[in-house]
C-alpha cells in the first residue's frame, strides 16, 4: 500500500465524509501523513457553497499539479461539491486529477488504487465509519437536498434526499462511543427531512422521523449529548420539536437559517415559507425550551433585494434576537436558477454595506444576550485544551448545550477532552463568555 493525504474544505457533512473515507484507507493498509508531499494518493473534498470556496480548492489544485508533474505515480482525486453529474470542464482544467468523484462516491475516489471490487464498494463503506478516538463526532443522517432555493448549487450536486437506515446510525454512534465520544451531531442539509424519502413504518402509514432516530441513539450509555444540524422551518413539525424537547440528551440548539426577513425576498429565493411561517416556528421552538440557542443564516444583496427589503430583513433580526447570525453577501453560483433567471443587480459595494449593517446589529444584540448570563452556571463539555498564560495552568474551551463558546482555566493535566464541567461565568462577549470552575467534573468513561 502507500501513504493518503485528505485536503477537506466546507461544511461538517465534508469533514465527515473525509472522516469516512479516512477510515477506510486505514482499513485498507493505508497510512495518513500531514504533507501532499508526502503521500502517494492526495484526495481533495472540495466545497461550492460559494466562489470562494471553489477558489481556494483551484488554488490547492494548481500547487499539486508541481507534485504531480514531478512524480506521475501520484494518484489524485477530486470528490465533494465541486464535482457535478458532468465533469467534462474539471477534466480540462485540471488534467493531472485521475478522478472526479461526486460526494460520497468512496468507490469511485478509490477506482485509481487498483483495489478488489469488495474493498472499494459493494458492502464495505456502509460498515466503515470514521475511526479517530474524538470526545466530539458528526454523523451524516440524511444526505442530498430535495429544496432547490435558486441560489444553491448543493442539490446538484449531492442530489436528492437519501436517508440513512436509523440501524446504521445507530450502529455508528455506538462505535463513536466505545472510543470516547460524548456529542454526536446529526448532519444533513436539511435534518428534519430525515426519513421522508423511506417508506412507512411497518405496520403504519407514517415513515420514521428525526424523532425516531433521537430516541433510537438517546439510550445509548456513555453519550451525554445529542445536537443537529442544519434544520428547515417546513420541515421542523410539531411531533419532531416536541419529541426533542422531552429527550433530555438532546441539546438546546439550533441553526434555523431564515436567508431573508422578506417575503417577496424569500419568494425569489424559493425558500417555501413566508416571514410568518419562519417566527412561528421560532416561537413554538421557544415554548418548548425557553432557553434555547438559535443561530440563523442570512445572505445580503440577493437579486432584486431593494433597499426596503434589507430593512424587513434587519427589524426581523432585532425582534428575533437570534444568538448568532452567519451573514453573507450573494454570490453568483454557475448552474443554479439564479445565475440563469435572475441578474445579479445589487453592487457589490452595497453589499458590502448591508453585511456589515447585520454584523453590527448582530454584534449588539448577541452582547445583550450574552450579559444576561452573568453569574449563571453552566454545564460545558471540553473541546480544546491549550497551555494558559501562567505556568501549570490551562486555558479550556467548551460550549454549554446552548452552543455557547465558554473559556476557563484549570490546573493543568486535570481535565482532558469531553468531561463535563461545571463553570459560572464571570466576563461576557458577544462571541463567548468567560467562567471559572465551580464543581469537579464526573471522571471521563475514557480514562
Amino acid at each position: 500500500m502507500g501513504s493518503y493525504y485528505i485536503w477537506t474544505v466546507g461544511c461538517q457533512v465534508n469533514v465527515a465524509d473525509s472522516g469516512k473515507l479516512a477510515a477506510g484507507l486505514r482499513r485498507l493498509g493505508w497510512e495518513p501523513t500531514d504533507q501532499a508531499e508526502d503521500a502517494d494518493f492526495i484526495v481533495l473534498n472540495t466545497c461550492a457553497i460559494r466562489q470562494q470556496a471553489e477558489d481556494k480548492a483551484a488554488n490547492k489544485l494548481g500547487a499539486i499539479r508541481f507534485l504531480k508533474e514531478a512524480n506521475p505515480a501520484i494518484r489524485v482525486a477530486v470528490m465533494g461539491c465541486t464535482v457535478g453529474p458532468r465533469t467534462e470542464e474539471l477534466s480540462e482544467r485540471f488534467p493531472f486529477v485521475d478522478v472526479f468523484a461526486q460526494p460520497q462516491r468512496f468507490d469511485k475516489v478509490l477506482s485509481v488504487l487498483d483495489l478488489p471490487d469488495e474493498d472499494s464498494g459493494g458492502e464495505f463503506w456502509p460498515a466503515v465509519f470514521p475511526d479517530e478516538a474524538t470526545p466530539f463526532a458528526y454523523v451524516p443522517v440524511v444526505e442530498g437536498c430535495d429544496k432547490f432555493c435558486t441560489y444553491c448549487i448543493v442539490p446538484l450536486r449531492r442530489g436528492r434526499e437519501r436517508s440513512r437506515s436509523i440501524d446504521e446510525v445507530r450502529h455508528e454512534v455506538e462505535a463513536h462511543v466505545a472510543r470516547g465520544t460524548r456529542e454526536v451531531t446529526l448532519l444533513g442539509q436539511t435534518v428534519e427531512a430525515y426519513g421522508k424519502d423511506q417508506p412507512p413504518v411497518e405496520g403504519g402509514t407514517d415513515h420514521a422521523d428525526l424523532f425516531d432516530l433521537m430516541s433510537a441513539i438517546h439510550e445509548i450509555e456513555g453519550l451525554q449529548r445529542i445536537r443537529q444540524l442544519t434544520s428547515y422551518p417546513p420541515d421542523m413539525t410539531d411531533r419532531i420539536l416536541e419529541g426533542m424537547a422531552s429527550l433530555p440528551k438532546v441539546c438546546e440548539s439550533f441553526s434555523l437559517p431564515v436567508q431573508a426577513g422578506d417575503d417577496e425576498t424569500l419568494e425569489r429565493m424559493k425558500r417555501g415559507y413566508t416571514v410568518a411561517e419562519f417566527r412561528e416556528r421560532v416561537a413554538k421552538i421557544r415554548s418548548l425550551m425557553p432557553e434555547v440557542g438559535i443561530s440563523t443564516d442570512v445572505i445580503v444583496g440577493s437579486p432584486g433585494e431593494t433597499d426596503a427589503q434589507f430593512r424587513n430583513t434587519c427589524r426581523l433580526l432585532e425582534e428575533l434576537r437570534f444568538d448568532k447570525v452567519h451573514v453573507a453577501a450573494y454570490s453568483e453560483r454557475a448552474g443554479t436558477f439564479a445565475a440563469r433567471h435572475q441578474p445579479d443587480d445589487v453592487p457589490q459595494e452595497e453589499k458590502m454595506e448591508r453585511l456589515h449593517t447585520i454584523e453590527e446589529i448582530q454584534k449588539r444584540i448577541a452582547f445583550e444576550i450574552n450579559h444576561e448570563l452573568w453569574g449563571r452556571r453552566f454545564e460545558v463539555l471540553v473541546e480544546a485544551l491549550k497551555a494558559g498564560r501562567e505556568p501549570g495552568v490551562e486555558r479550556l474551551t467548551g460550549r454549554t448545550r446552548t452552543a455557547k463558546l465558554v473559556h476557563f482555566d484549570a490546573p493543568q493535566g486535570v481535565y482532558r477532552l469531553g468531561d463535563a464541567v461545571e463553570v459560572e461565568i464571570n466576563r461576557t462577549y458577544p462571541w463567548s463568555l468567560r467562567g471559572a470552575i465551580v464543581a469537579q467534573p464526573e471522571p471521563a468513561l475514557t480514562r
